[in-house]
């Protein structure tokens, strides 16, 4: 099985993003037999989605995993729904929405078609923190996991598709002592783990 897995790279002032760490690693590697195929995203509304269906259509994988950071989280999150909706901070290209759709006429909501609650049972398991989010948020991991979703049902596509959000690494946490983090280990094995479930 082939497994797209997505990241970001860092944006917000922060130096660096786990999730552009963890692809970077895992890009190539084999984890339960399935391959993983790495891409990194940029944080910019008007490419970052685009750059993901491009990846679609040339891979053709089984799965889309894709991960965002959660700056402030304490545990790994898989999230249950992404909203037709865009808001939030400047991205990194100082494209700024205020609650406009992602795309026009399309449904309010697509749903997770990732084995969310397995993911959360097995890194629990493993003593790796994890809860379902009901909230993708309106930044640019809802809008990739929107559009994502909206890509495979309208084109009734055999690919299971979702979105994880994961704590800061430790680089970031060196100048935020209220900032949760985890060690970049970790992170990559709690990816690898839910790789392996899929």
């Amino acid at each position: 099985m082939n497994v797209l897995l997505t990241g970001f790279e860092a944006f917000l002032g922060m130096e660096s993003n786990p999730t552009e760490i963890i692809v970077r690693q895992l890009d190539g590697s084999t984890v339960a037999g399935n391959t993983i195929i790495g891409k990194v995203l940029p944080v910019d509304f008007t490419q970052s989605a685009g750059i993901l269906l491009d990846a679609i259509k040339e891979h053709e994988p089984d799965v889309v995993l894709s991960l965002g950071l959660a700056a402030g989280r304490n545990r790994i999150t898989p999230e249950r729904i992404a909203i037709n909706c865009m808001d939030g901070e400047p991205d990194n290209a100082g494209n700024r929405y205020d609650g406009q759709k992602i795309i026009e006429d399309a449904p309010d909501a697509y749903f997770s078609t990732l084995p969310i609650k397995e993911f959360e049972m097995e890194l629990r398991r493993q003593s790796l923190p994890a809860s379902i989010s009901n909230t993708a948020g309106t930044y640019l991991c809802n809008q990739i996991m929107y559009a994502a979703r909206h890509h495979i049902e309208t084109h009734q596509l055999k690919i299971r598709s979702g979105f994880v959000h994961i704590p800061a690494h430790h680089g970031l946490a060196l100048d935020n002592k209220k900032l949760p983090s985890w060690s970049v280990g970790d992170l990559v094995e709690s990816v690898r783990v839910m790789v392996g479930i899929l």
